[in-house]
């Protein structure tokens, strides 16, 4: 199976790198991406064939920013002809899955449709000026007139959970997509007791909601004294998210007990799970989340919204919790942290599931059958 890999960036350390990682090592593919950062990635992509589609004409003078992004990634796939050097192309984050204007045999993994322009057009249009917002509008029905057309000639689609397949079906009007949830590597995470922290890992943006998780800690501190909350992420130098970045940190700033980290290695990181109370998950209605699985990876107590694809990786008061506020999330936090046996069950439960439901074999055998597939069609 010769394999190539569509990813539309490796600019930062999140659960679709981490899966296009995985990948690529399993099948020795190639890379091609829009835009690659080596240094705030996963290190391991340093020792795999990276290849970076060259921006062309004038989109190679474009100042950065979410707009050039946009402009650059699409066309970049839109024009890249591989179908005579692969048996399939394997696309993953949007809008990578447009090589299938000239790649018949195309595998679309879906971890979302373009949400800017889908289930958070209205959500990110409230966060503009009034002036741009006419331009935002004519731009994203722009977008959204090719992608829907791309996405009817992909031949198999796969979902990284139940919520992203509905996603699928209610944007694309297509239900043919198989759902097949990223995986975790348990034998790497541990649990090496409490340090009286709760721990929320994710990249810094508006939709992640670290903000989020700072005001259910401040609730938690008035009823509990001596806990900590770190939180750990990487940063875009889009000016969209470190605007935010900028924003919660002036929150953080209010209390000495919130530390917020932006460059973490991958052993650091392992080790701030292994150490926490518990795991807090509040991103708005996320694709699939590996955190939660992490969490349980890690023998840890999870604290997610009951919202999107924690709803399908955390059994509520089994291997986590399911909140529908912040206030009901910092009153988890309190249930967790007086109470050592909910912990303990908690976490026990959750690393069994770990186990269990989501290893990378039971990932890959259900993966290749899907390559068979595309390759055939």
């Amino acid at each position: 199976m010769k394999l190539a890999i569509a990813q539309s960036n490796l600019t930062l350390k999140g659960g679709a790198e981490r899966i296009v990682l995985k990948i690529a090592q399993r099948y020795k593919a190639p890379i091609y991406v829009a835009e690659y950062d080596q240094k705030n990635t996963f290190e391991e992509f340093g020792d795999l064939d990276i290849r970076l589609i060259p921006k062309k004409g004038l989109l190679s003078s474009l100042p950065y920013g979410r707009a050039s992004q946009g402009l650059t990634y699409g066309l970049g796939f839109y024009n890249l002809d591989l179908q005579d050097e692969f048996d399939v192309v394997n696309a993953h984050m949007a809008p990578s899955h447009w090589v299938r204007n000239r790649n018949e045999r195309t595998m679309w993994y879906c971890h979302t449709p373009l949400r800017d322009i889908y289930d958070l057009y209205h959500y990110r249009m409230s966060m503009r000026s009034a002036y741009t917002r006419p331009i935002y509008i004519a731009g994203a029905a722009a977008v959204r007139s090719i992608d829907q057309r791309i996405v009817k000639q992909i031949p198999v689609i796969l979902a990284n959970s139940a919520n992203i397949k509905s996603r699928i079906s209610k944007y694309y009007g297509r239900s043919d997509a198989r759902v097949l949830g990223g995986g975790v590597e348990f034998r790497k995470y541990s649990d090496k007791g409490d340090d009286r922290y709760f721990f929320y890992p994710s990249r810094i943006s508006p939709n992640k909601r670290q903000d989020y998780a700072i005001e259910a800690f401040k609730i938690f501190s008035r009823n509990v004294k001596g806990y900590r909350l770190i939180i750990c992420g990487p940063v875009s130098k889009d000016k969209f998210y470190y605007d935010y970045y900028k924003k919660i940190l002036h929150t953080a700033s209010e209390t000495s007990k919130i530390e917020i980290m932006t460059d973490v290695s991958e052993d650091k990181l392992k080790d701030l799970y292994s150490r926490c109370t518990a795991v807090l998950y509040p991103p708005i209605n996320e694709d699939y989340g590996l955190v939660p699985l992490e969490a349980m990876a890690s023998g840890k107590p999870i604290i997610a919204v009951n919202e999107g694809g924690p709803r399908e990786t955390v059994k509520d008061n089994k291997t986590g919790i399911l909140v529908n506020s912040a206030e009901e999330m910092a009153n988890a936090m309190v249930r967790v942290a007086m109470d050592d046996r909910l912990a303990a069950r908690l976490g026990k439960a959750g690393k069994t599931a770990a186990k269990r439901e989501y290893s990378w074999e039971a990932f890959f055998t259900e993966f290749n059958k899907y390559l068979k597939m595309t390759r055939n069609s």
